[in-house]
């Protein structure tokens, strides 16, 4: 994956940043259930007969003559329909590592069975694309603008003359209303909604949200600082506009929150810090962004840092930025935070 790294906002620059990355102000500038795998049966979508219509987030009622068979998606979005026992036909988004394994976006999928149109951002195929004779795309939304996630400004309008589009918003939500559209989604795709798996799923999500709750009640003291580390930039979130952050802080975790005149810069998203003042906000616990677009943890030698009080305690856990929305996928999230926020130590 390039190092989408800017000091300045653009698409690609956000692409690497710490929020959910939406694009909000900076864009204007610029059925069958496999019990055994939880794979899909194949013929469920297909199975079900007559027309269908889906009304997505950007308020576009969609409609074809049959329930869509050949799904092309962002990865993060057919990863959470896999979940639901979808399947889709292609790709685009980040699916393939280097080393040739699943990207943490594309979750339980088998990658070897869909055809990746793109795997970078910018990169989308659309010879490849109109071979697959798409009834669909799908992806998710990071501005209120209905632009979809990883399909390039220069090419969408060519992309998007071949198949009619849906849009699944991850703007200023909640994670639960996300989790809700996508689920509704599937459903309309053929997903067996009120499979014992599903439920079970959307049962331990509540669980998992309880937790949360209750360790944020129990330990309001503890700051969690949502980070993402590039080369020259460490990136703060606010709490703003992110389905997972905006989530968090309704459950009542103490997100740190840079200035409001550093958010405004990137259109409400993240603060750029530089390595030398890393330390401008104390926190307890550092979560940071796991997408391979973006430097792990293990690997930042910056000595400052190493000085940090959350990273000297071991305090540091991965963050899902881009969480794949399926009830399945995103309780491990909670989860852990809640477990990380239980056993902090106070150091900041």
């Amino acid at each position: 994956m390039p190092n989408a790294r800017a000091t300045h906002p653009t698409r690609r620059g956000i692409l690497a940043a710490g929020g959910a990355l939406g694009l909000g102000a900076v864009l204007a500038a610029c059925g069958g259930e496999d019990k055994n795998s939880g794979g899909s049966d194949a013929t469920n979508a297909a199975a079900k007969s007559g027309p269908w219509t889906f009304k997505d987030d950007r308020g576009t009622t969609v409609k074809t003559d049959k329930v869509p068979a050949n799904i092309v998606a962002f990865s993060g979005a057919a990863a959470a329909l896999y979940d639901y026992g979808i399947e889709v036909k292609g790709v685009f988004g980040p699916t393939e590592t280097k080393d040739g394994k699943a990207d943490v976006q594309a979750g339980d999928m088998d990658i070897s069975k869909v055809t990746i149109l793109g795997n970078e951002w910018g990169q989308f195929n659309i010879e490849k694309y109109a071979g697959l004779a798409p009834d669909v795309l799908i992806s998710t939304m990071y501005d209120d603008a209905g632009t979809l996630w990883y399909v390039p400004e220069e090419s969408k309008a060519k992309i998007l003359k071949l198949a009619p589009s849906v849009g699944i918003s991850v703007y200023d939500v909640q994670m639960p209303k996300s989790l809700e559209r996508m689920l509704a989604l599937a459903e309309s795709l053929g997903a067996d909604v009120k499979s014992a798996k599903t439920v079970e799923a959307k049962k331990n999500f509540e669980a998992a949200a309880g937790r949360l709750r209750k360790a944020a009640k129990a330990r309001p003291e503890i700051k969690v600082l949502a980070g993402s580390a590039s080369q020259d930039i460490f990136y703060v979130s606010g709490s703003n506009l992110s389905i997972d952050l905006e989530y968090f802080k309704a459950l009542g975790v103490n997100i740190v929150e840079p200035s409001a005149k550093a958010l405004k810069a990137s259109g409400g998203w993240f603060e750029n810090l530089s390595w030398e003042n890393v330390d401008q906000y104390p926190a307890d616990i550092i979560i940071m962004d796991d997408r391979t677009s973006t430097i792990q943890p293990a690997d930042i030698t910056e000595a400052t840092w190493k000085k940090l009080p959350a990273v000297k305690a071991g305090q540091v856990i991965a963050r899902t930025p881009e969480p794949i929305l399926s009830y399945d996928k995103c309780t491990p999230i909670l989860d852990n935070l809640a477990e990380a926020i239980e056993n902090a130590k106070k150091v900041a």
